[in-house]
Formats: structure tokens, C-alpha cells, sequence
């Protein structure tokens, strides 16, 4: 009787260490399921060579006119043709490129006419994206904001009385502010549009900032048009945006102006 008793609990903790090891196997598959994958992936050759190539033609590598040739770009980026051919539709998709009679590509020239229709469109879409921004936005948008003019006054606040436009670190926290304003906008269109307007801008704004004798710091500017915004003024965001959008066009023009007078003289 005691070797049957003993057999039979023998049996029952071996059936209980099986139990125990059958929900560890099940615990183990169930969390595989909805394990989060948080290794870094490298982005897609298109996507690499687009983010390289956007970055090079906004910051004057590429000037304005000039020709981008297949060959010379896989000998400078290192990729094929294929993911190149892509990232070269997607730049003249986006008007900072465009595709010539002999199916090349060039750069997108500079001039007065193609800056006056950037701002017409930007003062039609950001000021509107703005407005809706400030009826749909709510405290995560608002910190978003605030934290995006933090940083844009840091770096500003450490750069010298020189060019910001052309400090790369400053152009990016400059483009996340404003792109941070519109954020809170319903018409991912709309975002969209407004991104891609922004960028064709910044190419003028690095351009002219080259031929620039003085230099002004814009955080008053952004300082205003945030607390406005963050008070939920409408009205006053929008003037002030507008004007904002309307102020670098005009700085522009000027060296334009200079420019084509100096080489008509």
C-alpha cells in the first residue's frame, strides 16, 4: 500500500511539472505574438537615396539648372540606378527637380516668378493649416510646440551673427517649429502640401543667405506667432504666419534684385 501511495504522488508531481512546463511554453509563444521588434531597420535604398539626394540639391550641392546625371550620382552616393531613378521622380514630384526634353533631370532654377507662386500657395496652405491646427489641437499638440520652439531658441542662441539659414542644426529645428505649428491639422494633405512648400522655400532661403550682408535672428518672430498660436488667437497666428511667410519672400527678392542688377551692370 505505502509503494502504490508513494507511486501515485510520484505520478502527481510529475503530471503538475509537466503542467508547470506546458504554461511556460504557452506563456512563451503567446509573448513571441506580441513581442515589439525595437531593432533599428535601415531604411529602403529608396528611401536612403531620396533623404541624401532632397538634403543635397536644399542645402546648394546641386545649384539651381544644374544637371543631375545617372552615373555621377551612383559614383557619389554608391547606389544603382534603380533606387536613384525613384528618388529623382519623387524630388520632381515635389518641384525641386525637374525632368528635361532628353528624359534627364535638373535642378529647379531660381527665380522671382517660381518664388511668388511657393508663397502664394504657402500663404493659401499654411495659414489654413494653421487655423485648423489651433480648433483640433489639444495639450500633446501644445507641448509638441513648445517643445519645438525650446530647441529652435537653443540653437539659435548659440549660433553667431552669421547665416543661420546655412547651420544645417538650425534649419532642421527651424523646419520641425513650423512643421509642429500645423501638426494638429485633420488633412494629412494638407500637412503634406504644406511640408513640401516649406522645403522649396528653404532652398530659396539658403540661396539668398549666401549673398547676405546682415543677418537677422527670428525667435521674437517664432516667440510671437507660438504664444499666439498656444493662446488659441487665431486671427493673430494666421496675420502673424502670413506676414512671417510674406517677410522671407521679400528678403529674397532683394537679393534677387541685387544679383540681376549686378549682372545687367
Amino acid at each position: 500500500m505505502a509503494r502504490r501511495r508513494i507511486g501515485r504522488v510520484i505520478g502527481l508531481v510529475f503530471i503538475e511539472i509537466l503542467s508547470f512546463f506546458q504554461c511556460l511554453k504557452f506563456m512563451h509563444k503567446i509573448q513571441n505574438m506580441y513581442k515589439t521588434d525595437t531593432s533599428p531597420r535601415t531604411p529602403p535604398l529608396v528611401d536612403q537615396a531620396f533623404a541624401q539626394l532632397r538634403r543635397d540639391v536644399l542645402n546648394g550641392t546641386y545649384g539651381p539648372g544644374a544637371k543631375l546625371k545617372l552615373d555621377e550620382l551612383q559614383a557619389a552616393y554608391g547606389f544603382s540606378s534603380s533606387p536613384l531613378r525613384e528618388a529623382l521622380s519623387r524630388l520632381a514630384q515635389e518641384g525641386l527637380i525637374r525632368a528635361d526634353e532628353r528624359r534627364g533631370f535638373r535642378v529647379t532654377a531660381i527665380s522671382a516668378e517660381d518664388l511668388g507662386d511657393i508663397t502664394r500657395m504657402r500663404v493659401m496652405l499654411d495659414v489654413q493649416a494653421l487655423r485648423e491646427s489651433i480648433a483640433h489641437g489639444d495639450d500633446v499638440w501644445e507641448a509638441q510646440v513648445v517643445g519645438a520652439f525650446h530647441r529652435l531658441e537653443k540653437v539659435e542662441g548659440r549660433l553667431s551673427d552669421g547665416p543661420v539659414v546655412l547651420d544645417q542644426g538650425w534649419t532642421d529645428v527651424h523646419t520641425a517649429f513650423h512643421m509642429a505649428l500645423i501638426s494638429a491639422s485633420p488633412s494629412e494633405r494638407l500637412r503634406t502640401w504644406s511640408a513640401s512648400l516649406f522645403d522649396q522655400a528653404e532652398r530659396y532661403r539658403r540661396f539668398s543667405a549666401r549673398f547676405r550682408k546682415t543677418f537677422k535672428h527670428k525667435s521674437s518672430e517664432h516667440r510671437k506667432l507660438m504664444d499666439a498660436t498656444l493662446r488659441r488667437d487665431a486671427d493673430t497666428a494666421c496675420a502673424l504666419l502670413q506676414e512671417h511667410i510674406l517677410s522671407t519672400e521679400r528678403n529674397v527678392l532683394s537679393v534677387l534684385g541685387k544679383l540681376e542688377h549686378g549682372q545687367g551692370g
